[in-house]
């Protein structure tokens, strides 16, 4: 079992940029594909972005391609999500997750195994 720790959030204003941090416990990260979702109040989780195991194959939402990036580092156990050029619209709370199953860049939720706490995302226009 992986524990995911994702950190990064905080309140900024259009246009700025974060980055997020994800964290995982456990000496097999480099067997997971990871994702990226969020969540805003009253709407359904939403997949951002995901990236394989060697990160040779990345998947964004039409919604942030060319906004942002997801990248790993599998020496430090990260996944990471740097966003730029934010919109109101991208606040929400960020989740990442491992899929420890399917190898695959599924934008499903379901596919994923291993659920981050999430941090929240604040875009004030």
């Amino acid at each position: 079992q992986v524990q995911l720790v994702e950190s990064g959030g905080g309140l900024v204003q259009a246009g700025d940029s974060l980055r997020l941090s994800c964290v995982a416990s456990g000496p097999t990260f480099s067997n997971y594909a990871m994702g990226w979702f969020r969540q805003a109040p009253g709407k359904e989780r939403e997949f951002v972005a995901s990236i394989s195991k060697d990160s040779g194959r990345i998947r964004y939402a039409d919604s942030v391609k060319g906004r942002f990036t997801i990248s790993r580092d599998n020496a430090k156990n990260t996944v990471y999500l740097q966003m730029n050029s934010l919109k109101p619209e991208d606040t929400a709370v960020y989740y990442c997750a491992a899929d420890a199953r399917f190898g695959g860049l599924s934008s499903w939720a379901s596919r994923y195994d291993y659920w981050g706490q999430g941090t929240q995302v604040t875009v004030s226009s």
